[in-house]
C-alpha cells in the first residue's frame, strides 16, 4: 500500500470515529489490566461479563489477593484458559503489592515481567492508560494488516515493526483501535463486509467480493 494510500485509510477511519476507544470495561489503570489478561483468546463481550460483578467487588492488587485465587475464578470461570489466568493475575497482584508499591509500572520493561503479561498486553497497557503512541497486535489487527496489505507479516512481531513504520505519526494514538473495530465489525475473519468497509477501495484483498463474501481460490 502506498504512503497516500495509507495516509487516507486512517483519515478515513478517523472521520468515522475520531476518539476510538477499547471495549473493555475497567475502573481504574489495574482493572484494566487485570481485564486485558482476562482478554487473552477471548472476546472483550465475555471478559465485560465476567468481570461486570468481579470489579465491583475488587479494584486494588490488595483487594485481588484478598479475595485469592479460588475466589477469582468463580468470577472468570466462563472465559477460556480461566485457571492459568487467575494463577497469574494473583502473581500479579502479589508483585504489584511487594515491588511497584500497588501501582501499575509505566515502563515497557517492568510491565513485561509481570506474569501473564506480554507484548501485546503491555502496548494496550501503554497505550490505553499511559497514552503512548504503541500498536498492539492481536488477531483482528494481525488479520486486517495482513489481508489489506497495510502490513504483511508472518508474526505479530513482524506486522507490529511494519505498522509503527509506515504509518504517519498522526494517526499512531489510536492506529490499533481503528485496526480492531474494522477487524471486529466489518474485515471479519470468515465473510468480511466488503461492501460496506469504507477503506474498500485502497484494500489490496483478491478475495473480496460485491456481496461481502469470500471468493473461492
Amino acid at each position: 500500500m502506498l504512503p497516500s494510500d495509507i495516509d487516507e485509510f486512517f483519515r478515513r477511519l478517523a472521520a468515522l470515529n475520531p476518539e476510538p476507544k477499547t471495549e473493555l470495561h475497567y475502573a481504574n489503570i489495574y482493572t484494566l489490566l487485570v481485564a486485558v489478561v482476562l482478554s487473552a483468546q477471548a472476546t472483550d463481550s465475555g471478559v465485560n461479563k465476567a468481570t461486570a460483578a468481579l470489579f465491583k467487588k475488587v479494584k486494588t492488587p490488595a483487594a485481588m489477593l484478598s479475595l485469592g485465587e479460588a475466589g477469582l475464578k468463580t468470577h472468570i470461570k466462563t472465559i477460556g484458559l480461566f485457571n492459568a489466568k487467575a494463577k497469574n493475575i494473583i502473581a500479579l497482584s502479589k508483585i504489584l503489592v511487594e515491588k511497584f508499591n500497588v501501582e501499575v509500572p509505566r515502563a515497557r520493561e517492568a510491565l513485561e515481567s509481570l506474569p501473564g503479561v506480554g507484548r501485546k498486553t503491555a502496548n494496550v497497557i501503554l497505550n490505553v492508560a499511559f497514552g503512548e503512541p504503541t500498536i498492539a497486535v492481536d488477531t483482528h489487527v494481525f488479520r486486517v494488516a495482513n489481508r489489506t496489505g497495510l502490513a504483511s507479516g508472518k508474526t505479530p512481531e513482524d506486522v507490529e515493526r511494519k505498522l509503527v513504520k509506515c504509518i504517519p505519526q498522526r494517526w499512531t494514538q489510536h492506529a490499533h483501535h481503528w485496526l480492531i473495530l474494522l477487524g471486529r465489525y466489518t474485515c471479519k475473519a470468515r465473510a468480511p463486509l466488503c461492501p460496506t468497509c469504507p477503506v474498500r477501495d485502497l484494500c489490496g484483498y483478491k478475495g473480496k467480493t460485491s456481496n461481502g463474501s469470500l471468493r473461492l481460490k
